[in-house]
């Protein structure tokens, strides 16, 4: 679908966060709120998908530990409307050493299941203490993450890759997020996204990222060009 203004249409999310979340902050963002938003502003497919950290994963982080599947579930049964079809998700995370927050057996406990791999802001849970000095090893850990995700015994096809191009790979400053982000080599990204497109896994594209300086655009939206 096209229009005069742009060439895309934006007509679904699955990435969202209810108020079940210890991200959000707004007590009536409710699955019904969210419903009533998407039909407003014409979404015809949407996701919910809270921070997940199950309780059968052993070494969450304070912040995660209470978003445990009970927690998460309260907004089942999710509301319907048959103009908007609506799947219930979740956020789940990756340790440092790889660790995955969702076992084997809650796949099929969701519709959709999304993985950030550039979640490195939390010191001693997502990225070591010793790499999070350097824009070399956040550099390198956006590669060896995603790689690591990509290697997983994981349902691909309904999977979503979340935040490939977010500040928080290096939350310091613009700048030090833009200089990590020049140092990953085109080649790597080129061979990551090759092999994302063969499994079938989803890629996201987050509004921030499209909505950048003119200086910014070459260094963020590489990766996806």
């Amino acid at each position: 679908m096209t229009n005069s203004k742009s060439k895309f249409v934006w007509d679904h999310d699955l990435h969202l966060h209810s108020r079940l979340s210890s991200c959000s902050r707004d007590p009536l963002q409710t699955a019904e709120s969210i419903l009533a938003y998407a039909k407003k502003n014409g979404l015809t497919t949407l996701c919910v998908t809270d921070h997940y950290w199950d309780s059968a994963v052993p070494g969450p982080s304070d912040w995660y530990a209470p978003q445990n599947f009970d927690h998460i579930s309260r907004s089942l049964p999710l509301p319907k409307d048959p103009d908007v079809r609506f799947f219930f998700g979740c956020e789940t995370d990756l340790r440092a050493d790889m660790t995955l927050g969702i076992p084997k057996e809650r796949f099929d406990d969701f519709d959709f299941i999304v993985i950030p791999t550039t979640h490195l802001h939390m010191t001693n849970f997502t990225i070591s203490e010793k790499d999070a000095s350097s824009f070399e090893a956040r550099a390198r850990l956006w590669v060896e993450r995603f790689e690591g995700l990509l290697e997983m015994d994981l349902p691909f096809h309904k999977i979503g890759i979340a935040h490939l191009a977010c500040p928080l790979i290096t939350p310091s400053s613009r700048e030090d997020y833009l200089k990590t982000l020049d140092m990953i080599p085109s080649s790597q990204m080129e061979r990551l996204f090759s092999k994302a497109a063969k499994l079938g896994v989803g890629i996201e594209i987050n509004s921030a990222d499209v909505r950048l300086a003119p200086e910014e655009e070459d260094t963020v939206l590489r990766m996806f060009r």
